[in-house]
């Protein structure tokens, strides 16, 4: 599965913005679809997750500032972004898992497809 990431920006502390994913030629359908980050000098990180077209999971850290969701037809998954934080500041990448379980949808090792990624860069 190819994607493509795009919407980051240069932001300010508090702003909102909306990160979004397709996959070229298909839709997401039941898979699950995933939001990572991975600021300079650090690893990547879990932000938030659609498990198999369904439910929703969030890193703590940005737990009721962003919300992950998808078109109806999940052709495109969004990451909507507020009150963004200098420490959002990270390439985002978006990433398909089409055997992920519970378990493990926090993890960057379920998932086995990713997209190219989309700097945000929020300044305080």
């Amino acid at each position: 599965v190819q994607l493509q990431a795009s919407g980051g920006g240069l932001m300010q502390a508090g702003d909102s913005l909306r990160l979004s994913c397709v996959a070229s030629g298909r839709t997401f359908g039941r898979n699950t679809v995933g939001w990572f980050r991975q600021a300079s000098g650090k690893e990547r990180e879990f932000v938030a997750t659609i498990f198999r077209g369904t439910s929703t999971y969030y890193a703590d850290s940005v737990k009721g500032r962003f919300t992950i969701s998808g078109d109806n037809a999940m052709n495109t998954v969004y990451l909507q972004m507020n009150s963004l934080k200098s420490e959002d500041t990270a390439v985002y990448y978006c990433a398909v898992s089409e055997r992920a379980i519970l378990a493990t949808i926090r993890s960057v090792s379920a998932y086995g497809s990713w997209g190219q990624g989309t700097q945000v860069t929020v300044s305080s």
